[in-house]
């Protein structure tokens, strides 16, 4: 890797780096942020400290709490779904104050394999591009065939399209619009 490319690498790591260090104390505060598989939120009713519990959001979208049973928390805000087990609460306590915090933002999750430093399952806390996965990840190994990237998307319908990424093009400045943002169980392979 020539010393552009490098310097250019490590611009992209620090910018992420400064952009990265809001984003978990904004995902608090975002109402628009969806609940998701392996998410933990905390849940407590005042004044109750046997209602009071860290759960995890279970591959099904659910949650389960006392006196409110089973509860689809997948896809639901954190204020929908306290507004939710408030209903379901209620009919057992009346009024009840009901608490629901976001404790750790577990998904969505892009994978970035192969001939990276670091192969990593990444968790998107905000949009994240190619070249941001791959600074997340180490950067290229020495010998990685960075001009042979590719990111593999899975469809609804179980297809998959592939998309090919040329690092050495982006880095000469060329291309940029091969820098897509990733969604949500991408696989970013570096051969």
């Amino acid at each position: 890797m020539n010393s552009l490319k490098l310097f250019i690498l490590c611009c992209l790591v620090i910018l992420f780096a400064l952009n990265s260090q809001g984003a978990s104390a904004e995902l608090t505060v975002n109402d628009e942020y969806r609940l998701g598989s392996e998410d933990i939120i905390e849940i407590s009713v005042w004044g109750d400290e046997e209602l009071a519990r860290e759960v995890v959001v279970r591959p099904d979208g659910g949650v389960s709490f006392p006196l409110a049973g089973d509860v689809k928390a997948g896809g639901l805000t954190v204020n929908e779904l306290r507004d939710k087990l408030k209903e379901r609460i209620s009919e057992f306590i009346p009024d009840a104050p009901v608490t629901v915090i976001l404790r750790k933002v577990e998904h969505p999750k892009v994978y970035v394999v192969g001939k990276v430093n670091k192969p990593s399952v990444l968790v998107m806390g905000q949009d994240m591009t190619v070249v941001q996965a791959l600074a997340m990840s180490g950067g290229l190994s020495p010998f990685a065939e960075s001009g042979s990237i590719i990111i593999v998307r899975r469809s609804k319908d179980g297809s998959q399209k592939v998309f090919p990424f040329d690092y050495d093009e982006l880095a000469d400045g060329e291309n940029l619009k091969q820098n897509i943002i990733l969604k949500p169980g991408d696989t970013v392979i570096v051969p």
